[in-house]
């Protein structure tokens, strides 16, 4: 039993409530009763590690993330994270993440990745990093897509957060489970066609449901009529952001001097 898990999933369908977000799962039972899988989920906004892993309960199963390496050096979120089993993700030694991450895979554990390494600005799906593929095929277990849509409108990158009342609504839906295979370039690009398909069609499920999408704002993607960029816009900006990023830690890399400067970046997808 897992005492603390549970309670955050607890507390966490609690504050679900408060803050009145109308949830709509499917598929829960795509989710295996027992062994690995390896759970990717789109990635739209920060609270989706907490989305994605409520359909596992259908079964009372836990997702251990793979997270950035940072997250765990935290002096409260890291002992959390550890007692939690999540993996932690460093860059420099990726290698390690990856065989952790297919040992619990062997070990029948539920593994969760977010294939495109960080938020989509654009709220389309991102191109896809290989890694959950390429575990997938080395633990020998599907892959089981997890989309999402509605959570930017909680709390996502460039917007402001609405966590005490959004009153939101958020669909989930779980898809069949996918068998990994090779090339492993040609299986990503399938994964990631199937997960944009379901996107696009819990996109037209919104708008037939709660009303056509307001022409302009910031949470609806440039392909509806709204104000977020575009993927190639969206691409241009991460690659800045990332160059930046790169810039001032070899500056700070060079300041401290050699086998002093911080650890490189980490994302939930490094191998």
């Amino acid at each position: 039993m897992e005492l603390l898990y549970t309670g955050i999933i607890g507390f966490a369908r609690t504050l679900f409530k408060v803050q009145g977000l109308d949830i709509t799962m499917r598929g829960e039972r795509n989710f295996p009763e027992v062994g690995g899988a390896v759970v990717v989920i789109n990635h739209t906004g920060y609270f989706d590690f907490v989305y994605g892993g409520i359909p596992a309960r259908v079964h009372k199963r836990f997702i251990r993330y793979m997270a950035k390496v940072e997250v765990f050096d935290h002096k409260v979120a890291g002992p959390i994270m550890r007692e939690l089993k999540h993996i932690p993700v460093d860059r420099t030694a990726g290698a390690d993440s990856f065989k952790e991450a297919v040992n619990r895979l062997r070990a029948g554990e539920l593994v969760g990745v977010f294939p495109e390494a960080t938020i989509s600005r654009s709220f389309e799906i991102k191109g896809f990093k290989s890694g959950a593929v390429r575990m997938a095929l080395e633990a020998g277990v599907p892959i089981l897509p997890v989309t999402i849509w509605g959570s930017q409108r909680v709390w996502t990158k460039g917007l402001p957060k609405k966590l005490l009342r959004p009153k939101v609504p958020i669909i989930i839906e779980v898809g069949a489970p996918m068998q990994p295979y090779e090339p492993v370039a040609d299986c990503v690009q399938e994964l990631r066609a199937r997960m944009q398909s379901t996107l696009e069609l819990l996109q037209d499920e919104y708008a037939r449901r709660y009303g056509p999408y307001p022409a302009g704002a910031p949470w609806v993607p440039a392909r509806l009529g709204g104000s977020a960029p575009t993927l190639e816009e969206a691409t241009a900006l991460d690659d800045a952001e990332h160059a930046e990023r790169m810039r001032r830690r070899a500056e700070k890399a060079a300041s401290t001097g050699p086998g002093e400067g911080p650890k490189g970046p980490s994302g939930p997808d490094a191998p």
